[in-house]
C-alpha cells in the first residue's frame, strides 16, 4: 500500500511539475530571444493559464520586435534619402562656386550664368526643406486642420489663374470643364495646397505640347476633384507606390522639373487627415489622373 502510495504521489508530483518545467524552458528561451518558442498548454488550470498568459507574452514582444525593425528600416530609408536629395544641390552648387572661385567669375558670359544656376539650386534646396518641415509636422500630428464650408469649384479656377504662366511656359493648357458650383468641407488653405501640388506634377510631367483637364463634381459619396494630364502615364505596378516619401517613376525627369519627391506624400497625409480617399488612374503611354474624393457633409442653412 505504502509502495502503491507511493508512486501515485510521485505519478502526480511529476504530472504537476512537467508543464511547470516546460513553462520554465520556455520562459528561458524567450528571454534569450527565442520569440518564436510556446509553452504547451493543456487545459484551463492554473497553470494552463500561467503558460497562455507566458505564449501571449512572447507574441506581443514579438509583434514589438518587429513593428520596431519596420520603423528601423524605414527611418533608415528616410535619412539616407533626404541625405541624398541634400547632397545633389550641394554638391551642383558647389561646383558652380569652385568654377568661379577659380577664375570664371572674370568671364562675364560664364559668372551670370552659374550664379543664376547656383539660384536655381538654392531654390530646390529650399522647396526640399519646406517640404520636410511640413511632412514632419504632419506625421508627428502637429497640424491641425481648420474646416468650414467653401466653393470648391471657385478653388479650382483659382489655382489654375495662378499656374497658368507655368504651363505655357511649358506649352501645356489648362482646362477647367464647366460644372455646377461644388460645396465642401474641409480645411481651404490645405486643400489648395493638395491641389497646387496635384496640378503643378500634371505640368511639369506633361507632353509637350499637353493638356491638364480638371473636373470638380457631387457625388453621392462626397464632392471630388480630378486632374488629367496626357502626359507618359504610370505602369500598373508603380501606381501603389506613388505617394511614397522620394519615390519617382522618372528619377532624371523629377530632377530636371525639379521636384522634391515629397508632394504626393504630402497629398496623401492631407486628404487621409480630411477623412478623404485618394484617386489615381494611369494608362501607360496615354494619360494619368489624379485626384481626391472628400467625405460627404450636410449642408447647414
Amino acid at each position: 500500500l505504502l509502495a502503491l502510495t507511493g508512486l501515485l504521489g510521485a505519478w502526480l508530483a511529476n504530472r504537476l511539475t512537467a508543464p511547470l518545467r516546460e513553462i520554465g524552458l520556455t520562459a528561458r528561451a524567450v528571454a534569450s530571444g527565442d520569440l518564436a518558442r510556446r509553452a504547451p498548454v493543456t487545459g484551463h488550470d492554473e497553470v494552463g493559464q500561467l503558460g497562455q498568459a507566458l505564449n501571449e507574452v512572447a507574441t506581443r514582444l514579438g509583434d514589438d520586435i518587429t513593428r520596431l525593425q519596420r520603423l528601423e528600416r524605414v527611418r533608415s530609408e528616410f535619412l539616407g534619402n533626404v541625405s541624398h536629395e541634400l547632397r545633389t544641390p550641394l554638391a551642383a552648387i558647389q561646383g558652380f562656386i569652385e568654377t568661379l572661385l577659380d577664375g570664371a567669375i572674370d568671364d562675364p558670359k560664364v559668372n551670370r550664368d552659374f550664379l543664376a544656376r547656383a539660384f536655381k539650386q538654392t531654390g530646390r534646396l529650399n522647396a526640399l526643406l519646406t517640404d520636410l518641415i511640413e511632412i514632419s509636422r504632419i506625421e508627428s500630428g502637429e497640424l491641425r486642420l481648420s474646416p468650414r464650408y467653401f466653393d470648391l469649384t471657385a478653388l479650382v479656377r483659382t489655382i489654375t489663374d495662378e499656374l497658368r504662366p507655368l504651363a505655357e511656359g511649358r506649352r501645356v493648357s489648362l482646362v477647367v470643364e464647366p460644372g455646377p458650383t461644388v460645396e465642401a468641407l474641409g480645411d481651404r488653405d490645405r486643400l489648395r495646397q493638395v491641389l497646387t501640388n496635384l496640378v503643378e506634377n500634371a505640368i511639369k510631367y506633361n507632353r509637350d505640347p499637353g493638356e491638364v483637364r480638371l473636373t470638380t463634381v457631387q457625388t453621392p459619396a462626397g464632392p471630388e476633384v480630378r486632374v488629367a494630364d496626357t502626359g507618359i502615364g504610370i505602369a500598373a505596378d508603380e501606381l501603389p507606390r506613388v505617394f511614397e516619401r522620394f519615390y519617382r517613376v522618372d528619377r532624371s525627369r523629377s530632377r530636371e522639373v525639379g521636384g522634391t519627391g515629397l508632394g504626393l506624400a504630402i497629398v496623401k497625409h492631407l486628404v487621409e487627415a480630411h477623412g478623404g480617399t485618394l484617386i489615381v488612374e494611369s494608362k501607360p503611354g496615354v494619360s494619368s489622373t489624379f485626384g481626391f474624393r472628400l467625405p460627404a457633409a450636410r449642408l447647414t442653412a
